[in-house]
């Protein structure tokens, strides 16, 4: 029997279906947002639904999984390659459905509502921390033309603004002390939500029995364990901790040819927030590298007196990520003898 597979080209209102059966098309259609769940009933049971993984296709593809389908979400990376002649929608599809069909595609796993919960925490935390940010630098540009500096890290900064502002013998001007209160009260205001974020990230996660053993492995905090059970899983899309690597964009990028290997800098694909604050974890548990007197630590010292501090965060970050998917697959504790196995 011929396979079959519907491509579903996702938009806002009027999506594009292509349903493919073995080499041939049997329609190729746009149909509204209202009939589209409609259109689906209508397919047979258990037939492989493709979209890309783009904005919408987790919702779609819970409400295609309810109704018994198998949902695959292609990288859009991978489709773009199958796109014929002119870019429109019937061709997208189309791509869609002959991208869903090659070998070696890594689908992406549908997200649950709580991983989505997850998700948009971290998305607006990571937006009121650049603002908070740029608030900071902000008020450092603008006190400094009057004189005025402040320490460098957030604590400083709290504590040596409102002296600053209630210093009379200091440069600023009434009009700068009343911007600069503003801009304060903003940035106390971007912390304020910062923290309260937080809070609910841990609640959600703490439901999850991965957040504690994730949290068990030195560099991994409240923050970094959630992350992971949101954009990860269970992890089990992954055959081994190697592949989450190489997804995150911890792996050297290779440009090899002729049997000659030639391997460069991490290849920085996947997810940018997930590796950057993975790194910004293997920076915080190297700084203590000095306090871990286990084969963990001797491999942590070895590794930054050989290749550098800024490197051993990478390929700390890396093995990291690899000890994480064990958890995840695996539902076992960190255990410091496996990771060098």
């Amino acid at each position: 029997m011929s396979k079959t597979i519907l491509g579903i080209d996702l938009a806002k209102n009027v999506f594009q279906l292509c349903l493919l059966r073995g080499n041939s098309v049997v329609y190729n259609k746009k149909v509204s947002r209202r009939k589209l769940l409609d259109s689906v009933r209508q397919l047979e049971p258990k037939v492989d639904i493709a979209m890309e993984a783009c904005s919408t296709a987790h919702y779609w593809g819970r409400q295609f999984k309810e109704m018994g389908h198998n949902v695959l979400l292609v990288p859009p990376q991978h489709v773009k390659a199958f796109v014929k002649n002119n870019k429109n929608d019937a061709n997208d599809a189309l791509a869609i459905c002959e991208a869903a069909c090659r070998p070696n595609i890594h689908f992406v796993p549908v997200k649950n509502t709580e991983q989505q919960d997850l998700c948009i925490l971290h998305n607006i935390r990571q937006s009121t921390v650049e603002q908070r940010v740029a608030l900071s630098n902000q008020i450092r540009g603008l006190a400094s033309e009057y004189g005025v500096t402040f320490g460098q890290r957030k604590y400083a900064f709290r504590q040596q603004l409102p002296q600053a502002l209630e210093d009379a013998s200091n440069g600023l001007t009434i009009i700068a002390r009343q911007t600069l209160n503003k801009l304060y009260e903003q940035w106390l205001d971007a912390l304020e939500r910062e923290v309260e974020i937080e809070q609910s990230i841990v609640a959600i996660s703490a439901k999850s029995p991965a957040y504690e053993l994730l949290k068990s492995v030195p560099g991994i905090g409240p923050i970094l364990a959630s992350a992971f059970i949101a954009n990860i899983g269970n992890g089990r899309q992954f055959k081994n901790g190697r592949q989450l690597s190489a997804w995150i964009g911890l792996v050297p990028r290779q440009a090899s040819s002729g049997g000659k290997t030639q391997l460069g800098g991490i290849t920085k694909n996947g997810n940018r927030y997930l590796r950057s604050i993975l790194i910004h974890g293997a920076r915080s548990a190297l700084q203590r590298r000095g306090l871990r007197e286990d084969r963990l630590g001797e491999w942590m010292k070895s590794l930054v007196s050989r290749r550098g501090f800024n490197k051993a965060c990478v390929a700390y970050a890396n093995k990291c990520a690899r000890m994480c998917w064990s958890i995840l697959a695996k539902n076992e504790s960190f255990n410091v003898q496996k990771a060098f196995i």
